[in-house]
C-alpha cells in the first residue's frame, strides 16, 4: 500500500507558530526532507519531533526525486518542510510534487505560516487581488526588465528580497515605478525585530540608508497598484481603440501601442487583442 506525501508548513521565525497537526504530522511520518536538516533540528529539538531527517534542496533534487517516489509508493509516509514557511513558495519541491502527483500518491498539504499573505495581511494595502513573483533577478537589467512588466498591473504585487539586494531593487523599483508609489516593506516578521513600514518609495530609500542594521533580516516587498491610471477609463479606452489597431497593423504590434495609449500592460492588452 502507498505511503503520502505531507507538504508541511513551519515557521517563518516564532517557534510557536507551528499548528498541531504539523507537530503531530511530523512526529508520525516515517522520513522528513529538510532542506536545511542542522536549521531544522531546531525546530525538531523544540517540539521533541524524532523523525529522521534528511537533506532536500534545489542541489539535490533532481536526483533525489525518483528514489523518494519510490519509497512512498513502498508504504512509507514522508513529509517535505523549507527552512521557514510553506514548501515550494520560492523554495525547493516543485519537481517532488509534480512526479508524485503523475504517479498517483497522495499529496497532503498541512497549512501554515507563509511571509508574503503574513505581510499582505498586515500592509494596509488593498488584498482583493494580488500576484506573487517571488525574487526578482539578481543582475540589475533582469530586474528592470521585470519590473517594467509589472508597472501598470491594476492589482498588488508581492516579492521576495534578500539584505544583499534590498536597497537596490528599491532604487530600481523608483526608477521603474515612480518616487510616489506605495509600497509596504515588512522584514524579519514574527521575529524579534520585525519591521513593517508603508511608504512611499523615497521614504523606503530614505530609511534603508539611514542605518545600515535596517537592510539586514529577509524581505518581503508588496507593491500597491498602480494609482495614476484610471483603470475603468483605460480599459473603457482600451475597447474603442484596440479593433482598429489590430485592423491596421496586427495584434502584436496594436497591442503595444494601445498599452502606451492606456498605460495599461502589454500582456493584457495582448490578450486582449487575441481575443477580438
Amino acid at each position: 500500500m502507498s505511503g503520502s506525501l505531507y507538504i508541511v508548513a513551519t515557521p517563518i521565525g516564532n517557534l510557536s507558530d507551528i499548528t498541531l497537526r504539523a507537530i503531530e504530522t511530523l512526529k508520525n511520518v516515517d522520513l522528513v526532507l529538510a532542506e536545511d536538516t542542522r536549521h531544522s533540528k531546531k525546530l525538531f529539538d523544540h517540539y521533541e519531533i524524532k523523525s529522521p531527517l534528511t537533506a532536500f534542496h534545489e542541489h539535490n533534487e533532481n536526483e533525489k526525486t525518483s528514489g523518494i517516489v519510490s519509497e512512498i509508493h513502498s508504504g512509507k509516509s514522508i513529509a517535505l518542510i523549507s527552512d521557514a514557511g510553506t514548501p515550494l513558495i520560492s523554495d525547493p519541491g516543485y519537481q517532488l510534487v509534480s512526479e508524485a502527483k503523475k504517479t498517483g500518491i497522495n499529496v497532503v498539504p498541512i497549512p501554515g505560516p507563509n511571509a508574503a499573505i503574513a505581510a499582505l495581511s498586515s500592509s494596509g494595502i488593498t488584498s482583493s487581488s494580488f500576484s506573487f513573483f517571488g525574487f526578482l533577478p539578481s543582475k540589475q537589467n533582469s530586474r528592470l526588465k521585470i519590473l517594467k512588466t509589472k508597472r501598470s498591473l491594476d492589482e498588488t504585487i508581492i516579492f521576495y528580497e534578500s539584505p544583499k539586494r534590498i536597497l537596490a531593487t528599491i532604487k530600481d523599483m523608483m526608477a521603474v515605478f515612480g518616487e510616489t508609489r506605495r509600497v509596504c516593506l515588512a522584514k524579519e516578521l514574527t521575529k524579534s525585530f520585525e519591521t513593517i513600514l508603508n511608504d512611499n518609495l523615497m521614504a523606503l530609500m530614505d530609511y534603508l540608508e539611514s542605518d545600515p542594521s535596517h537592510q539586514k533580516g529577509e524581505f518581503v516587498l508588496i507593491v500597491s497598484p498602480d494609482d495614476k491610471i484610471d483603470f475603468d477609463e483605460a480599459k473603457s479606452e482600451l475597447e474603442k481603440i484596440l479593433p482598429i489597431l489590430c485592423d491596421e497593423m496586427g495584434a502584436s504590434k496594436a497591442s503595444k501601442l494601445a498599452s502606451k495609449i492606456t498605460g495599461l500592460d502589454k500582456k493584457y492588452c495582448y490578450k486582449k487583442a487575441i481575443n477580438l
